[in-house]
């Protein structure tokens, strides 16, 4: 069934940047009047709640840190999300093992190795629409242990220099990068320290607010001359990209 274009006007960015916008909204709402890019970064809601996370975070005697964890992670994407997503060129989908029966198959998934002790899961799987092979990536972020300096805003954040890996891997210099569940604004980072063109969009203000002021200083610390220092920092199967 072809999906019709809302008629809703797209609303005024939260914030903004020369590479890129944050818009404060449903995705369901804003998606539609968003013209196509060609990458999609993502990491939607899976739908299994935060009880787990908690649990493990005690049971190994980990301090639970201080964030949101509210039920907006009690259900997954609609399966508009996954027919809207795919009017762009390409997509990297974190979680995709939880949504199978949106989503076609696909040779090449991303498995974030992430070096992690006790019960908390040794990877985390990305679906992708590419055709190339399964990679394997690992990078360190098992609670205070992180591969480089990178403090935590999100319950469910990735680091940036993660996502720029994916990115120069996966996506184009003159390529615009769309995160439709931005949180606490990982993938615009990245593409702001690879002065590539992004568009967010985030549902909680509160997330909004956090994305905004985390962009902003990062801005202002590339302005200066500064390189962020996750950015070099990963390490990974297949070498190279840096």
């Amino acid at each position: 069934m072809k999906i019709k274009r809302r008629k809703s006007k797209l609303p005024k960015p939260y914030y903004e940047t020369p590479l890129g916008k944050l818009y404060h909204g449903d995705c369901l709402e804003i998606m539609p009047q968003l013209e196509p890019v060609d990458l999609v970064l993502t990491d939607p809601p899976y739908g299994k709640g935060f009880d787990t996370m908690k649990k493990i975070s005690v049971s190994n005697k980990a301090k639970v840190g201080n964030y949101d964890f509210s039920d907006w992670n009690n259900k997954p994407p609609q399966p508009e999300f996954f027919k809207l997503i795919k009017k762009n060129k390409n997509q990297i989908i974190f979680g995709g093992n939880y949504f199978v029966e949106w989503l076609y198959n696909s040779p090449c998934w991303l498995v974030w190795n992430k070096d992690n002790t006790g019960n908390f899961a040794d990877c985390e799987l990305a679906w992708t629409s590419f055709k190339t092979a399964t990679r394997i990536i690992k990078y360190r972020w098992n609670g205070m242990l992180k591969e480089a300096p990178e403090k935590r805003y999100h319950p469910t954040q990735k680091p940036a220099g993660l996502f720029m890996w994916i990115l120069n891997k996966y996506g184009s210099e003159n390529w615009t990068t769309l995160d439709t569940h931005l949180g606490s604004g990982t993938t615009a980072i990245a593409c702001e320290r690879l002065k590539r063109k992004w568009i967010g969009i985030e549902i909680e203000e509160k997330y909004c607010e956090i994305a905004a002021k985390r962009i902003e200083r990062e801005v202002k610390l590339l302005d200066s001359g500064f390189f962020g220092r996750d950015s070099c920092k990963i390490k990974a199967k297949q070498k190279g990209f840096f």
